[in-house]
């Protein structure tokens, strides 16, 4: 650092102090701004208004301050070129070779739930970013800093000469993610609040929540990222209680399970098992709930996530207990509950907010090579559906309370999917199958003698009869399906065939 001076600026003042007086100990100039300025005074610290350096006043609330050539020219300036050292000199500009900057609060300004518009806008930087990308883009020769956690490092480096040109280039490196980010969270508000649903750029940032051991595979490195306006009810905002740290797949498999737990208002107990339902059962308890889920497959349960919607209490959890389960997802658990789980180490626990269950869909996101595919999450619920019944017969009374189970689970099962149900829990699921017939004989296998009597869901229509035909060949009483194919005639002459109820509901459910 030739000339040995700094602009200090920033919004977020953790250990600014202590770092500006390793600078003066240093003997590092410091021009400053507003409350940092004002700050850094208190503190002893001896330091310059911006003002003085620019000879022009703070003017518009505030809004104009370091926009000026005699702060962005001795940012700018190339060191080497004795044209730009010209200019400087003729200008009568002094370099600047640290700069320490962060910005307005607007996440925080806008993540409160009353904000308005204008107090958004106001919380916009302007000055700021523009500081930090003129110093980024000079980090040949100047350092810029924007994250508290680099004050020790750059002090230290300063303490031993000066910083290094590759800590430089690091340091830049993350100034421009961190002023896309904030550029993209400004993007996306504005997007929101004029009411466009598809606009021309699709821009978005994600915050790292954790590095992961691997990905899917562990050949394959992986890190968690979490939406900065993360909700209620997500794995992003949950709190872990005991347990190893979770992996990729355990993070999926989790999100998989909440999503379906979240389709119930009553007691409510969801198993899942590399992303599809292998277990999900309802009851006028949660440990009645969870016996279900777990009688649904007792085999594939094992390793598996659970999930559920009420408070985990002594009971259920003695249960949960008796078998190895990576996680158990809840929104609370009693404190006879935790004593009990938290005997597994290594036993995953996590507690989800599920008070807005309900709220405001998410955009899903799935890369594919060279772009993103971007859609709406499927909420359409039974209630919206435009039911008709076009078979002789109609549902039983509990043969409908079944039939709204299977629909609300099997929308959550991995395409071509199957979905069988009886006395308010599944009993078995044909899940990513390449024919639907395929998926019909895996779930009617699965349920073996309990078929009898059970309901079939099925995600997208029939293409021909052969599925109604496997249902009636295996005792199963009622089928609801969206119906739309040109062959529906021939599905609903083979369910009266077999006395099987049918409901059409209009609406598919693929999920690839």
């Amino acid at each position: 650092m030739a000339n040995k001076r700094a602009l200090i600026s920033v919004s977020n003042k953790q250990g600014i102090v202590e770092f500006a007086k390793g600078l003066e100990a240093l003997g590092v100039e410091m021009i400053s701004t507003g409350g940092t300025k004002r700050l850094l005074e208190e503190e002893g610290v001896a330091v310059k208004n911006v003002s003085d350096v620019t000879g022009f006043p703070e003017i518009l609330d505030g809004r104009v301050k370091t926009l000026h050539p005699a702060i962005h020219g001795g940012l700018l300036a190339v060191r080497d070129s004795a044209k730009h050292q010209q200019q400087l000199e003729e200008q009568h500009i002094t370099p600047i070779d640290l700069v320490v900057v962060n910005l307005y609060p607007f996440k925080e300004t806008i993540s409160k739930p009353d904000v308005s518009f204008e107090d958004a806008i106001e919380n916009i930087d302007i000055g700021g970013p523009t500081m930090l990308r003129s110093a980024a883009k000079n980090h040949e020769y100047v350092t810029v800093v924007v994250d508290p956690e680099d004050y020790g490092r750059v002090l230290d480096a300063l303490k031993q000469g000066d910083v290094s040109r590759e800590e430089r280039r690091r340091l830049a490196a993350k100034v421009f993610r961190h002023t896309a980010n904030y550029d993209a969270m400004i993007s996306q508000y504005f997007t929101e609040q004029t009411g466009e649903a598809w606009p021309e750029n699709f821009t978005i940032t994600f915050e790292k929540a954790q590095d992961l051991r691997y990905g899917e595979n562990p050949h394959q490195q992986a890190a968690f990222y979490k939406n900065p306006f993360t909700t209620k009810g997500s794995i992003a905002s949950s709190q872990q209680l005991n347990g190893k740290a979770l992996s990729y797949n355990n993070i999926n498999d989790a999100d998989a399970a909440l999503a379906i737990v979240k389709e119930f208002k009553e007691p409510a107990a969801v198993a899942v098992k590399h992303t599809n339902p292998c277990g999900v059962g309802t009851g006028e308890t949660l440990f009645e709930a969870y016996e279900r889920a777990y009688e649904a497959d007792p085999v594939s349960i094992f390793g598996g996530i659970v999930a559920v919607n009420r408070e985990v209490d002594e009971q259920t959890a003695l249960k949960m207990k008796e078998i190895f389960l990576e996680i158990i997802l809840a929104p609370s658990f009693s404190e006879q509950a935790l004593d009990i789980l938290k005997q597994k180490k290594n036993l995953r626990l996590l507690e989800v907010d599920l008070s807005e269950t309900g709220a405001k869909p998410e955009r899903k996101l799935t890369s594919v090579h060279g772009g993103l595919l971007v859609q709406e999450e499927d909420v359409y619920s039974l209630d919206q559906a435009e039911i008709s019944i076009p078979t002789k017969r109609k549902p039983t009374k509990k043969e409908w309370e079944d039939l709204k189970l299977a629909w609300k689970i099997v929308k959550h099962v991995k395409s071509n999917a199957i979905l069988l149900a009886k006395d308010q829990m599944t009993i078995g699921v044909g899940a990513g199958q390449m024919n639907r017939v395929g998926a019909a004989k895996i779930a009617v296998e699965q349920a073996g003698d309990k078929v009898k009597g059970a309901v079939m869901a099925s995600d997208a229509f029939f293409p021909m009869d052969d599925t109604v035909e496997l249902a009636g060949k295996a005792g199963i009483t009622a089928i609801i399906q969206p119906g739309g194919s040109i062959r529906d005639e021939d599905s609903i002459k083979k369910a009266d065939e077999y006395g099987i109820a049918m409901v059409f509901t209009g609406v598919r459910h693929f999920k690839h």
